[in-house]
């Protein structure tokens, strides 16, 4: 048990992925797809993985957990091992005990130990305040998602409560898309060719990204990197030309025919995609961007992001 909780914290390893599902059941009400936190949390690419903290009651049942997701990001010409926080879960009964806080601050040493020198991510409005007042982070930009609303009746949600449409509902988007599809697991980062720092999508990293289910399409000679699921999210894009309005007449076109009701991109302002978007489409604020330095001192504000980089695409 832990000295200052009642508690027995265990670091997180493979043999935990049962224990996530459930405690994830129990804080969402829903259950996650087979193997989905194996392959999340396996980012052998980067040398290190399984970085995060669970917390067991008396009974050794999982009441919380901490963890992120190892990757590298591209600083000029560097690489810096760095790390995306994710997954925050605290059992209803047990909250507002302080296991987030101690979870969290156990999970950035284990960081230091590994060579992790900083820590980014996108944080909801109800999760924001304790890593700003308990956790010492710091916002340094918050993403603008813009809204393209394609079909006055949301199809995908209705399917989706359906069980038994769901697999049709996949092969009849597997059918919409496939003339567009190419064999690639996902894009390269858009705010690097613009002289940003961000996330460096190697090889290995667009590969380890396939946890989710995203597709690449070809539109008009562009490349777009997308994803279905509570509408239609474009992750990046990958321009030829100057074609980005006729890119997202063909997107937007797919979108329809697919049922969803709206197409959605998160964006950093100050990108060259940002900018694209904001001249054609409205948009609201969606998640802020926050970092850890965890002793570093890196130049952290010309780092970019697109909805690619959240681990929840």
């Amino acid at each position: 048990m832990n000295s200052e909780l009642p508690y027995l914290i265990k670091r997180f390893q493979p043999d935990h992925i049962n224990d996530m599902a459930d405690l994830y059941h129990a804080v969402y009400r829903r259950r996650i797809p087979p193997g989905f936190f194996t392959n999340k949390y396996n980012t052998a690419h980067t040398g290190i993985k399984h970085i995060g903290f669970l917390a067991y009651n008396e009974a050794g049942n999982p009441i919380a957990f901490y963890g992120v997701i190892p990757c590298f990001l591209q600083m000029g010409a560097k690489a810096v091992l760095a790390a995306q926080s994710a997954d925050t879960m605290t059992h209803p009964k047990y909250q507002g005990k302080g296991l987030f806080t101690k979870l969290a601050n156990l999970t950035f040493n284990l960081c230091k130990e590994n060579g992790i020198r900083v820590i980014f991510g996108f944080p909801n409005q109800n999760s924001l305040p304790g890593f700003i007042n308990k956790l010492g982070w710091q916002v340094t930009d918050t993403m603008d998602c813009f809204v393209i609303p394609v079909n006055r009746f949301d199809w995908e949600k209705l399917i989706k409560r359906l069980p038994v449409l769901n697999r049709l509902y996949a092969a009849y988007i597997s059918h919409i898309l496939k003339k567009h599809i190419i064999a690639q697991p996902g894009l390269n980062n858009s705010a690097l060719r613009e002289g940003y720092d961000g996330v460096y999508r190697t090889d290995d990293y667009l590969k380890y990204k396939t946890y989710n289910n995203t597709k690449v399409i070809k539109a008009n000679r562009a490349l777009v990197w997308l994803k279905v699921s509570n509408g239609l999210i474009i992750g990046d894009i990958s321009l030829a030309t100057d074609n980005f309005n006729s890119v997202m007449r063909t997107v937007t076109r797919l979108a329809r025919k697919i049922g969803v009701k709206q197409v959605l991109f998160h964006a950093c302002p100050g990108t060259r995609m940002h900018q694209l978007f904001n001249e054609r489409y409205w948009s609201v604020k969606s998640f802020p961007v926050i970092f850890k330095d965890l002793g570093s001192r890196l130049p952290i504000n010309r780092i970019k992001f697109t909805s690619a980089d959240i681990d929840t695409f």
